[in-house]
């Protein structure tokens, strides 16, 4: 059973999804994965590689460049997470009778476990929260707890295609630990956001990004004074 499998949500099976990616992965599944010499593990190397990439590029930027440096990266992988998102989505209606929580919930986990790879343990609380704990992140023994900032962006980019829909358009997801952060699990929120709390996911990543910038202008300074 696949572990992004909800088998004992009826109204799982009734949320239709589509892999991101698909002529790629279906070489994947049918040609690599089928060959005994081949060692999965070694794609988390691979991805690791890539994800360590895209951190040291947002930070060389902000560095080199500052805001805007930031501003580019930053748009980049949020539109990275706009076309996954809609790929998700593609052909996608919203099922008679599922609730605004299943639904969340629902793209939580794929969004968890497919496009992040990650292990989820979900929890659908009420009409109008949901949440889930990450028992085990690609990312975790690599990326700091400041790192994780990068994941915003592409999660930014899938929460947009949702709302291109129209589809929770009121909802808003936080984090209240972190496994980087010496957290057993990295733990999310996701909730019916009323009045100021509608703003909380954008408000927190500029702050993040005001002190990335605090940060990178430091470090900068202190590769000049070791050059003079």
């Amino acid at each position: 059973m696949p572990h992004y499998d909800r088998t004992e949500e009826e109204k799982w099976k009734e949320f239709r999804f589509r892999f991101p990616y698909t002529a790629g992965l279906k070489r994947l599944r049918e040609e690599v994965l089928s060959d005994p010499d081949f060692d999965p593990a070694v794609l988390w190397v691979w991805g690791t590689m890539q994800a360590t990439a895209v951190l040291e590029v947002l930070k060389a930027c902000e560095r080199e460049f500052g805001e805007r440096g930031q501003r580019v990266v930053r748009e980049a992988l949020r539109g990275v997470g706009l076309e996954v998102g809609r790929q998700i989505l593609e052909g996608t209606e919203w099922p008679e009778g599922m609730t605004e929580a299943e639904l969340a919930s629902f793209y939580a986990t794929v969004i968890n476990c497919v496009v992040y790879a990650s292990l989820e343990d979900p929890s659908i609380d009420g009409e109008d929260r949901v949440s889930f704990h990450i028992l085990w992140c690609p990312h975790q023994d690599r990326y700091g707890a400041f790192d994780c900032r990068v994941q915003r962006y592409f999660v930014q980019g899938m929460l947009e295609a949702l709302k291109e829909r129209g589809w929770l358009t009121d909802w808003q997801v936080r984090f209240t630990r972190t496994i980087p952060a010496g957290a057993e699990t990295c733990h999310f929120e996701l909730w019916k956001a009323p009045g100021e709390e509608a703003m909380l996911w954008e408000s927190y990543s500029e702050e993040l990004e005001r002190k990335a910038l605090r940060m990178a202008a430091a470090e900068r300074e202190r590769e000049e004074g070791e050059g003079d």
